[in-house]
C-alpha cells in the first residue's frame, strides 16, 4: 500500500531545514514552504532527522522467543550443540515461525527497520514449517516492512540426508536467496557443499548467502573456494558473506590477498560487529568498494538472550568494534545498516533523493552520531508514505500482543 504525505521540517541526514513532498509511496520535492494538495495529510517534523528506512540484512525471524517464556539457556559451547537444541526444541517451546517472525517483525518496524533479509531454516525435522509461516507472515506484514526469505540449511546440508531435497522445494516456494553454512566445520566436505549451494543458485537463477563463522586458515580456505565458484559461475556481485570471522584475523598476508578478490567479484560482507569473535574490519573494506551490511542475526533465542532488532543500536556495536569515533566514521557504521545494505539486498529506489520510495525514519537529534548513541524511543517510520510506527507503537499488532 502506498500513500501520500507533506513532511515539514525535517533535516535529511542532520542537513538544512526543508519539507518533502510524498506522492504514492516515493519522494516527489524537497524545499522550503512546499503545499499539499488538497486531502494530503501533513506531519510536522519538528526539525527531526529524515534518515532512510533502516536495513535489517542479517536475522533469523523463525527462531526468536519474544512473548514466550524466559528460557534459561544451558546449552554447550560448541556451534553444533547450539544447532541440534534448537532444532529439538522448537516444537517444544512452541517457536511457531508465523507467531514468532510475526512478533520479531512488528519490533525491528517500531524501530525503523524497513526491510528484512532473514534466513530461515529448512532441515529434515521441520521441513516447509519455517519458511512457510515467515511466508504467511510477511503478506500479512507488508505494509510495514519487505521481507526477503533466505532458505537455510542451519542444521547441515550434506551430514543430513534429505535436506538437500528440501532446499529445492523451498526456493520453488519462492525464497529469494539461497542460505549455505560453515562447509568445513559443518558438513566436513567444502567441494561438496559448495557444488549443492551453488548449484541451487545457477537452477533458480538465485543469489548465494552463506554463513561462514570458520576462523583464521580453515575460514581462508573456505572462502578461496567460494571466490573460485563465484568466478567461475559468472556471480560476480551475487554472494555475500556472514560473520567472515576470517577476515578478523590479524595476519595480513592471509587476509589482504582475499580482500583484493572479494573486491574484484563484488562479494558482500554481512557483519553484527560481534564483541566475542575476530571482525571483519569494515573500514578497510568499504574503502576498498566493497559492500558491507549487518544484522541484528538471532534475537532473544535459544543461542542468546540478546538482541531486540534496533538496527541504530546495531550501528553503535558496528563502530564500537571497528572504533569509529569521529563523525565521518559513525557515518561509516550508519551505512552499514542503511545505504551498504540496500545495495547488498538490491533495493530499487532506496534513499533520501527525489524518486526514492519513501521509506523514512524520523528520530530527533542534532547530528547522525547523536541519533545513533542516542537512540531515543520517540521514532516515527514512515513505509512507502504511510506513518506505520510512532513512538514505539505500530499500527500492527503481533500475535498476542494486547495493546
Amino acid at each position: 500500500m502506498t500513500a501520500s504525505l507533506l513532511l515539514r521540517k525535517v533535516r535529511p541526514m542532520g542537513g538544512p531545514v526543508t519539507d518533502v513532498r510524498i506522492a504514492d509511496g516515493r519522494i516527489v520535492a524537497t524545499g522550503a514552504s512546499l503545499s499539499a494538495p488538497a486531502g494530503v495529510p501533513t506531519e510536522d517534523g519538528g526539525g527531526c532527522l529524515m534518515l532512510p528506512g533502516l536495513v535489517e540484512a542479517h536475522t533469523h525471524l523463525d527462531k526468536s522467543l519474544l512473548g514466550l517464556p524466559w528460557y534459561v539457556n544451558e546449552v554447550g559451547p560448541k556451534l553444533l550443540d547450539k544447532i541440534d537444541n534448537e532444532r529439538l526444541n522448537k516444537r517444544r517451546l512452541n517457536m511457531d515461525p508465523y507467531v514468532q517472525s510475526f512478533r520479531q517483525t512488528v519490533q525491528s518496524s517500531q524501530f525503523g527497520s524497513t526491510h528484512i533479509r532473514s534466513h530461515v531454516d529448512v532441515d529434515t525435522d521441520h521441513g516447509m514449517w519455517g519458511i512457510e509461516g515467515i511466508m504467511k507472515m510477511r503478506e500479512e506484514c507488508r505494509d510495514i516492512i519487505d521481507v526477503e526469505i533466505v532458505a537455510f540449511p542451519q542444521s547441515g546440508l550434506l551430514r543430513r540426508p534429505g535436506t538437500l531435497a528440501l532446499m529445492h522445494e523451498a526456493m520453488k516456494l519462492g525464497s529469494e536467496v539461497v542460505g549455505g553454512l560453515d562447509p568445513c566445520a559443518i558438513d566436513r566436505d567444502p567441494k561438496g557443499h559448495l557444488d549443492a549451494v551453488f548449484d541451487l543458485c545457477q537452477t533458480y537463477g538465485k543469489a548465494l548467502d552463506i554463513h561462514l563463522h570458520e576462523p583464521g586458515e580453515m575460514g581462508a580456505f573456505s572462502f578461496d573456494l567460494i571466490i573460485e565458484r563465484t568466478r567461475a559461475l559468472g556471480m560476480k556481485g551475487k554472494v555475500t558473506v556472514s560473520h567472515a570471522f576470517c577476515l578478523g584475523s590479524p595476519d595480513r598476508d592471509l587476509v589482504d590477498p582475499l580482500i583484493d578478490q572479494i573486491a574484484e567479484l563484488d562479494i558482500a560482507i554481512m557483519t553484527t560487529g560481534p564483541a566475542a569473535r575476530p571482525a571483519p574490519p569494515i573500514k578497510r573494506l568499504l574503502a576498498a568498494g566493497i559492500r558491507v551490511c549487518s544484522g541484528s542475526d538471532g534475537i532473544r533465542d535459544t543461542w542468546g538472550p540478546y538482541g531486540n532488532g534496533d538496527m541504530l543500536e546495531r550501528a553503535m556495536f558496528v563502530g564500537l568494534r571497528n572504533n569509529c569515533r569521529r563523525a565521518d566514521e559513525m557515518r561509516l557504521a550508519f551505512d552499514v545498516v542503511t545505504t551498504e545494505g540496500a545495495k547488498v539486498m538490491e533495493l530499487d529506489g532506496y534513499g533520501l533523493a527525489v524518486g526514492c520510495q519513501a521509506d523514512l525514519l524520523l528520530v530527533p537529534g542534532e547530528t547522525l552520531a547523536e541519533a545513533i548513541v542516542s537512540r531515543t524511543a520517540q521514532r516515527r517510520v514512515i513505509k512507502r508514505g504511510r506513518i506505520v510506527a510512532r513512538d514505539g507503537v505500530s499500527i500492527l499488532k503481533a500475535p498476542g500482543q494486547l495493546s
